[in-house]
């Protein structure tokens, strides 16, 4: 059995195992939150959704108001209307999983009673394969930042969203000329997206290491997630799960969501969460 068939084998193991684990939304998550606060990377901040290469936190589909995106705070504000103005983004451009224990003590001198966090593209998504993050210290940076906010906020809720499958990514543009010219010319996720149109076996084993370590995060998620206690819920891989396409992506760089993109991340992230 060659690598690649491996990693898809131990993928839909793990897959099935978390989404076992996972708990479903519920109507009974108690009343809506009063305030909010998204941590995570560009990704949580809109970036490339509406301008070029800028952050566009309008449109993110955590803590966004723009009403195409429909986000979670959008989607609260409805039944809750004191959140109205408390949606902060506490994100950055560039993050990674080192980051969120800094994030997450904003979250906590703010004060909400709601956080999303979707961070770990970054931590796979580098210049080589060989500069990714370990498992270990990925766990370890996710702990601290959730211990950070069980002992801030005791009584919120946290969603932590599962990474994006960037192998798809890959699949779905590795046969766009502009898409292979923005990776290229921006350095994009070098480790996955380097050689896009090789089909040798040492690319072959790169990109299916590259995903097992996605997979791998992920599985981190849902364990530190289950250890945090009932107020915090995993998406069951959810995300990672969902089968995007091209034109869900920015023309600008074919890497982050677009406007389309930040909607679909936003419908199938909430429907996997709280059921306030």
């Amino acid at each position: 059995m060659t690598l690649t068939r491996r990693a898809l084998a131990t993928l839909a193991s793990v897959t099935a195992l978390v989404l076992l684990a996972a708990s479903p939304a519920v109507a009974d998550a108690g009343p809506p939150p009063n305030a909010m606060a998204s941590l995570g990377d560009s990704i949580t901040r809109g970036f490339n959704a509406c301008g070029w290469y800028a952050d566009c936190t309008s449109r993110s589909f955590s803590t966004g108001d723009n009403s195409s995106v429909n986000s979670h705070y959008l989607r609260i504000r409805a039944v809750n209307p004191s959140i109205n103005g408390r949606n902060y983004n506490d994100g950055k451009t560039g993050a990674k999983s080192a980051d969120m224990y800094g994030q997450a003590g904003s979250a906590v001198s703010q004060g909400v009673g709601y956080v999303t966090m979707l961070i770990g593209a970054n931590d796979a998504c580098t210049s080589s394969e060989s500069t990714m993050t370990s498992v270990g210290t990925y766990r370890a940076n996710i702990d601290a930042a959730l211990n950070r906010i069980r002992a801030g906020l005791p009584n919120a809720r946290v969603l932590v969203v599962s990474i994006p499958d960037i192998y798809r990514l890959w699949s779905v543009g590795k046969d766009s000329g502009s898409a292979r010219s923005a990776w290229s010319l921006f350095g994009i996720c070098q480790s996955m997206l380097a050689n896009p149109t090789s089909t040798n076996q040492a690319d072959v084993d790169r990109r299916a290491r590259v995903r097992q370590r996605v997979v791998d995060f992920n599985g981190q998620l849902a364990q530190a997630c289950a250890a945090y206690g009932a107020n915090c819920r995993f998406d069951g891989n959810a995300v990672f799960g969902y089968p995007f396409s091209l034109s869900q992506l920015s023309t600008w760089d074919y890497f982050h969501p677009n406007t389309g993109g930040q909607q679909v991340l936003a419908s199938v992230s909430y429907a996997a969460g709280f059921g306030w």
